[in-house]
């Protein structure tokens, strides 16, 4: 049998430590918060209903973090985020006392927002299993959550419901795996398949990936790959590494100083124009130019 999943007030049980935040029972629709001050703990935590976004506010220690696979080693401090995924075991140790939220998005929730973006009916949603992520946009917006969660003032349910909203985009955006419903019966990737297809493209996006590269990874004939990806992501395979580069590009000119022509090839475009006539298609803004904006 399954084991079962668990749901917010469960994790707080489970994971020791006082609780300094905790959003209004059965007011917020697809969103909840917990605050949390913990001592250094090592801790198993069973299967998540919800996908979970862990913000980090005070104190920096050392996490040792499984989740599925080989432990991860990060050091994590305020700023900072995890993203597990949901429905799967993990196993967190760290020595030093830290203050974190947890903003819990339901299936749904995530789901719902997915249709409007995408016009698309969502089958499932999987996050990266982040042990840290750079990411100051999700971080301020959990914690603004979280105020809401602790003052109660008034409109807070349609400030959480503006803000659950903008932190569900982002991690669609950035931190996901998204599984589409087929449409008319088409015959689309499995959800391992298509997870399998996303990791081969993240794992080898500084090198060159061919169509056969990725009908492989999942036994298939180029022919039969392409149109079933499609089926699956309304979105052909090339232009999904090209969009999958770019989205790489982006996030090096936000949070580094690497010169152009080295963040072209570690996102594995043939040369820097390549890069800028991508990315500018895309964007709307030169490199350069999108690097000037964002700081």
């Amino acid at each position: 049998m399954a084991e079962e999943l668990i749901v917010p007030d469960q994790l707080t049980r489970r994971v020791p430590g006082q609780l300094t935040a905790n959003s209004p029972a059965a007011v917020w629709d697809g969103v909840s918060v917990r605050g949390h001050r913990h001592a250094g703990s090592d801790v198993e935590v069973p299967p998540l209903r919800d996908c979970v976004v862990v913000a980090y506010r005070r104190g920096r220690t050392s996490m040792r973090c499984r989740i599925g696979g080989e432990w991860i080693h990060e050091t994590l401090g305020p700023g900072d985020v995890s993203l597990p995924t949901r429905a799967a075991e993990s196993h967190w140790v760290w020595p030093e006392d830290v203050e974190v939220v947890h903003v819990h998005l339901t299936q749904d929730e995530l789901a719902a927002t997915g249709r409007k973006m995408y016009e698309r009916d969502v089958q499932e949603v999987e996050l990266h299993d982040t042990v840290k992520a750079d990411d100051p946009a999700v971080h301020r917006t959990a914690l603004q959550i979280t105020h809401e969660a602790t003052q109660g003032a008034a409109g807070s349910g349609l400030m959480v419901d503006s803000l659950s909203c903008q932190l569900a985009v982002h991690i669609l955006r950035r931190h996901a795996h998204v599984l589409f419903r087929e449409r008319g019966g088409t015959d689309g990737l499995t959800f391992r398949q298509d997870r399998a297809v996303r990791d081969y493209i993240h794992q080898h996006l500084g090198e060159s990936i061919s169509l056969a590269d990725l009908a492989d990874e999942v036994g298939l004939s180029r022919f039969h790959f392409a149109r079933r990806f499609r089926a699956t992501t309304g979105t052909p395979p090339h232009e999904f590494v090209i969009q999958e580069r770019v989205a790489k590009a982006r996030t090096m000119l936000e949070h580094s100083n690497t010169p152009l022509q080295d963040i072209a090839c570690a996102c594995g475009f043939a040369d820097q124009s390549h890069m800028t006539r991508e990315f500018k298609k895309r964007v709307g803004a030169t490199p350069g130019r999108y690097r000037s904006r964002s700081r």
